[in-house]
């Protein structure tokens, strides 16, 4: 990593939050500038942050991301360092010390060996540790790959293995274990191997796309015109093609590399990171980047070009009185003319979401504008279906996915449209329960052989579709559907986790600080970055943005009943589309959402289609259901009806016989509660509901069935009481019937 100082003015305006952007970089960066500095190197095995000095090594770890974290310090001899990598269970520290010598380090006894090349016609490209079962550490050479077993207790390298190949320079990335070896005139012809802790795979030859500049010139391809990016599991090769102005895409696969495509740049400075899956590209001159969603192999991208930002820069730096003409000349933008410099000549670009400021010693981390990408696209379930398959900020995208489909909703927007977002929601769910992705999520479960298969035309005839004003602007966004095909890919170990792991402490406060103008950007940074970790710290747990039944009554349903006006018909033929959508996915619905059903259809006097959805089992049977039905019948005998039978067929004798007698049919309760063996109710409830009836005939019967069929009942209080109330009847021949 090495470079000259930018010459480019730093821009003022970015330190703002409300700037257009869909991609930014939050302040403050990880700063590693120390005493001596011989330069910054990245380990991304380790994903560590190395600045070595004449006898030390500082190192930061940068997974999980924390910009106050401080570095730790190793010993090393003194002399050239060209790269440096600890091994992967971070025992030895490898050095290469020139062209042709690699210096090996224990780090627990500091003993030393070094490794050279066995003939001075070979020099050392590079070489990088693996978690091979065959092999330790790779070093690639202009002559080849040797693959190396480390042998801990006599300090020295036992080959393994030669791959004869003549090489000009090669790609690595520990994410993808897949290293990409160029060759040729033009350094177009690549071999590929992928050294996996399972395997080691060699992919077929392949070679590179290059348009001519001129009929007698052959560009030739550059090491920085290579990157390799694994997206959802998926490893692909980029190829910056700058006299095409095309960057071109190949899928990986074990036995075939194939091209996918070539995307538009316009700058001829071009660099790639990965965020969460999605892919930046930076079009380094023009000072802009632009978002691509790989997850159906779209070539379109998802927002239009656009500057990348600075958030959360401390304002402190900055006169609150001037003007920003006076503030960009004033003795308060020194820390902007070190760290707000965006796209520096000095930037280099780190797989897969870093980027080093070499001249500055700073370390940045991309993060994505989740609710910026939202407000950019028209076409709802295409933006739902980008955010479902978010994971670092999946808190945030869950919640821009409910803000969504209730302003779906209370838009009135026609049905169809909004059982298409839903239907996006729903098949999300189901997927991350089946893949154990969600937290909370209950298992599929088949629901009801009948009735909600025909909820779709059901909800037609309830609700009309009306036509609601635009929820959000802007360009079309290119992201479609699709599932996950992983089955002959080169495949990333680990990949996916270790992306999921930067999610811990990635993300700063957005919150402003009491009298913040009085604060140092030291003191600013530090208060910034500890209110954040304590306030992420539990939504960085979650790693999944479906959204449960559950939770879309709590948040979608319920607030939407509370906040619409007139009649619910609509509402009721949206949540029907969701009973489908969920009947369809096998998801099993929890009754709260039958219940808000009945409420609503009966708010509106529908007893007779609230009669057709429970003998066609839409709303699926269950004692919360009965019970509302039963409440919601006070003003409708046969809804009340519906509940009684509701609760028979569930079984729950208890709660069948309670409301008989509750309703003054308690000679029947007593019936059957005799023929389910119903034990459970206390027989005063039989005997005051027949004594509010003024029938002594009626007391006297319920008096005998408890002295007949309950043991010991003719000596308990109840019955002295209700003894002395019959006999105060005067009705003789009760008493005598009871003698």
């Amino acid at each position: 990593m090495s470079g000259k100082a930018s010459t480019s003015k730093p821009s003022i305006g970015l330190s703002g939050s409300g700037g257009l952007s869909h991609a930014y970089i939050r302040y403050p960066p990880l700063r590693c500038n120390v005493p001596g500095s011989r330069g910054l190197f990245y380990d991304d095995g380790n994903k560590l942050l190395l600045s070595p000095t004449a006898n030390q090594i500082f190192s930061w770890k940068v997974v999980p991301y924390d910009p106050l974290a401080g570095p730790s310090t190793d010993s090393i001899s003194e002399g050239p360092i060209i790269a440096v990598r600890y091994s992967l269970d971070t025992k030895v520290i490898a050095i290469q010390r020139s062209n042709h010598e690699i210096q090996f380090c224990d780090r627990e006894t500091g003993e030393t060996f070094s490794h050279k090349c066995r003939s001075e016609s070979e020099s050392i490209l590079g070489f990088f540790w693996t978690d091979s079962q065959q092999c330790d550490i790779v070093i690639v050479k202009t002559s080849g790959l040797d693959l190396y077993a480390y042998n801990l207790e006599s300090k020295s390298l036992q080959l393994v293995e030669t791959k004869k190949l003549n090489v000009s320079w090669y790609v690595y990335t520990h994410e993808s274990r897949l290293v990409l070896l160029a060759s040729g005139m033009q350094c177009k012809i690549f071999h590929g191997f992928q050294i996996s802790s399972a395997d080691i795979v060699r992919l077929p030859r392949f070679e590179m796309a290059m348009a001519k500049s001129e009929a007698n010139s052959k560009p030739v391809l550059a090491a920085e015109d290579i990157y390799i990016v694994t997206v959802y599991g998926r490893i692909y090769c980029l190829q910056v093609d700058r006299v095409a102005m095309l960057l071109h895409s190949y899928r990986l696969y074990r036995d075939a590399v194939i091209q996918q495509g070539s995307l538009p740049i316009y700058s001829s400075r071009i660099a790639v990171s990965v965020v969460d899956n999605v892919l930046l590209i930076h079009h380094v001159d023009a000072k802009v980047v632009i978002l691509y969603d790989l997850f159906t192999d779209s070539r379109a991208p998802i927002s239009a070009p656009l500057p990348l930002l600075l958030r959360d820069f401390p304002r402190s730096g900055f006169s609150s009185q001037s003007s920003g003409r006076e503030s960009e000349s004033s003795d308060g933008n020194v820390v902007s003319n070190h760290e707000a410099v965006i796209y520096a000549d000095t930037w280099t670009f780190l797989v897969p979401d870093f980027i080093c400021d070499v001249a500055n010693k700073l370390l940045w981390k991309f993060h994505l504008d989740l609710e910026a990408i939202s407000a950019s696209s028209s076409e709802v379930p295409t933006v739902l279906e980008f955010l479902q398959r978010r994971k670092l900020e999946a808190n945030k995208a869950k919640q821009l996915c409910l803000g969504m489909i209730r302003a779906l909703i209370l838009e009135r927007r026609p049905v169809y449209m909004v059982a298409r977002a839903i239907h996006v929601l729903v098949t999300s769910y189901s997927h991350s329960i089946k893949t154990c992705s969600h937290p909370k999520g209950l298992k599929p479960e088949k629901m009801s052989a009948t009735g909600v298969q025909n909820a779709g035309a059901d909800a037609s005839a309830i609700g009309t579709d009306t036509i609601g004003k635009s929820i959000v602007h802007g360009s079309t966004a290119g992201v479609g559907s699709g599932l996950l095909n992983k089955a002959s890919t080169v495949s990333s170990l680990e990949s996916e986790d270790e992306s999921e792991s930067t999610n811990s402490k990635e993300a700063l406060v957005e919150g402003k600080v009491n009298n913040e103008n009085s604060l140092s950007a030291e003191a600013y940074s530090a208060y910034a970055v500890q209110t954040s970790l304590q306030s992420q710290q539990e939504e960085s747990q979650l790693t999944s943005a479906a959204i449960s039944p559950d939770e879309m009554y709590s948040f979608v349903f319920s607030p939407v009943d509370e906040e619409m006006i007139g009649d619910p018909s609509y509402l009721v033929a949206i949540i029907i589309e969701f009973l489908h959508s969920a009947n369809v996915e096998k998801i099993r619905v929890l009754p709260n959402i039958y219940v808000l059903i009945i409420q609503l259809l009966v708010r509106n006097e529908r007893y007779a289609e609230l009669g057709l959805f429970v003998t066609n089992k839409i709303l699926e049977p269950s004692k919360e259901v009965a019970l509302q039905l039963l409440e919601s019948g006070r003003q409708n005998i046969q809804t009340r009806k519906l509940g009684l039978d509701m609760l028979r067929q569930l079984g729950l004798h208890h709660d069948y016989v309670l409301m008989l007698v509750q309703d003054g049919y308690y000679l029947e309760a007593l019936r059957y509660a005799r023929k389910y063996r119903v034990d459970t109710i206390r027989p005063s409830l039989f005997l005051e509901a027949a004594f509010v009836s003024n029938d002594s005939q009626h007391l006297a019967a319920v008096l005998r069935f408890f002295v007949d069929f309950l043991p010991g009942f003719k000596n308990t209080s109840e019955h002295n009481r209700y003894y002395r109330i019959l006999n105060e009847m005067n009705s003789s021949m009760s008493v005598e019937i009871l003698r």
